[in-house]
């Protein structure tokens, strides 16, 4: 079996969000992937029927080759079209990358793994930007496989599994104290992370924002391929949603309330 092109590889990274149609579950809005020689859309499973149709036209229309750090041309048309339903935008954008072979990232600091049994030091230690019900659910496992880097028993950079796990591909998100950034424990956890993985046979993904320079950074440092940018519109309100893991609990009340 031939191995995929970057265009499917990016559309086996997003297929963690995908419905059984194809559309991107939970969703108003839509994602562009551009790799240089080509393009895909996505559209999300909210939008209507006849807005989806309008959004493949415009796209089809201006599919193929384009710079993937530029704006896609078809990204502005599709945009005027999807305001149409009378919901606030937001969009967000950044290149996403490819693990290739063996990660490894020397240092010295304290890596904790999913994989084991997770030290009271790390039970306790939420570094506040997990909702406690959350954090509880990445320790025992409920949310994927995780990695922490830990100074003076203080929790200070973890790699997670910020989406479901495909029978094709994962992709980790990774997060430093600001204090403790520039120190290579973000890669640190980041190489742990894939180590846990690799062994799965699955495709593993990289990804951030294009203002993010120092998670750029990290995927400069394990030498992961870059295989395109990724564009992508949503509603407000579902933009913020996305901070909550889309396997949490918090996200499973039937009046769509959280947990406070």
């Amino acid at each position: 079996m031939a191995f995929p092109s970057d265009i499917e590889l990016l559309e086996i990274q997003a297929g963690r969000s995908f419905d059984a149609r194809g559309r991107i579950a939970d969703r108003y809005g839509l994602t562009i992937a551009c790799t240089g020689d080509r393009s895909a859309l996505w559209i999300g499973a909210d939008v209507p029927d006849a807005l989806a149709a309008e959004l493949a036209a415009v796209f089809d229309g201006t599919a193929g080759s384009c710079d993937p750090a530029r704006p896609p041309p078809a990204l502005e048309p599709c945009r005027r079209i999807l305001a149409t339903g009378g919901r606030a935008l937001q969009d967000s954008a950044g290149p996403s990358f490819l693990f290739t072979g063996e990660t490894r990232f020397d240092s010295d600091v304290c890596i904790e793994r999913s994989d084991r049994p997770a030290r009271d030091a790390v039970r306790h230690g939420n570094p506040g930007n997990w909702h406690p019900v959350e954090w509880n659910e990445l320790l025992d496992g409920s949310l994927g496989p995780w990695t922490m880097a830990l100074v003076d028993q203080r929790v200070v950079s973890i790699c997670h599994t910020p989406g479901p796990v495909t029978a094709r591909g994962a992709e980790c998100g990774v997060w430093t104290a600001p204090e403790f950034r520039g120190r290579g424990y973000a890669a640190a956890v980041t190489a742990a992370w894939a180590a846990i993985m690799s062994p799965s046979g699955r495709f593993l993904f990289y990804a951030t924002d294009a203002d993010n320079h120092s998670s750029q950074q990290v995927a400069r440092r394990l030498n992961l391929r870059l295989l395109g940018w990724i564009w992508r519109l949503a509603a407000a309100a579902e933009h913020d949603a996305m901070s909550v893991h889309p396997l949490s609990s918090l996200r499973c009340r039937q009046d769509g309330s959280r947990i406070p």
